[in-house]
């Protein structure tokens, strides 16, 4: 095959291999990973099961590509994480609600033994926390402003941030997720200007 046709081929497996992950977000957002079916993911982007499993060998394959997807939406250039930087991924976040329904679907289901994001759930939490405490640290050293040390804020920004988006998907019209997260901020000490 010459080299032309090689890439040719390589970009349409690519384009389709990210089309399948877009539609198994919107099923398992709509039907949660245990409800949704690789049937269901395949008829989406008009394959058959088995086309699909040419391109994902098993449902786990799948979703792991799922998440790391979601993932890679949420990175910042230059992989710095700002505090004035996660109140606006906060209100990009109440800008997609699909991607926070999928992501808070699977994170509730994972924390089932067996569950094939469990591990990776597991992982990203320690890197999240870490990433958090580095940037608490960058902000106000080694003590916020309320007397903890970033490690022990770090665990607590990222369940209101992880909780603010289970209360909005149930409740848009009650919960200011944005501006709640912004409220958190003022108790760290930030100054919003």
């Amino acid at each position: 095959m010459p080299y032309g046709d090689a890439m040719g081929a390589r970009t349409r497996s690519e384009e389709r291999r990210a089309e399948i992950v877009r539609a198994a977000l919107e099923v398992i957002a709509e039907r949660g990973y245990r409800g949704a079916s690789l049937a269901a993911v395949a008829e989406r982007v008009g394959l058959t099961q088995q086309g699909l499993l040419h391109h994902f060998p098993t449902k786990e394959a799948l979703l792991v590509a799922v998440l790391e997807e979601r993932d890679k939406w949420d990175a910042v250039p230059g992989g710095t994480w700002r505090v004035d930087l996660l109140a606006s991924l906060v209100e990009y976040n109440a800008m997609r609600p699909a991607i926070i329904q999928t992501f808070s679907a699977l994170l509730g289901e994972s924390v089932t033994e067996g569950h094939p994001a469990r591990e990776f759930f597991t992982e990203r939490y320690l890197r999240v926390r870490a990433s958090m405490a580095e940037v608490l640290r960058a902000e106000y050293g080694d003590r916020l402003p309320n007397g903890l040390t970033p490690e022990r804020t770090a665990p607590l920004m990222v369940a209101v941030m992880d909780g603010l988006q289970y209360q909005w998907l149930l409740d848009p019209e009650s919960v200011d997720m944005p501006g709640a997260f912004r409220d958190f901020l003022l108790l760290l000490g930030e100054r919003l200007d």
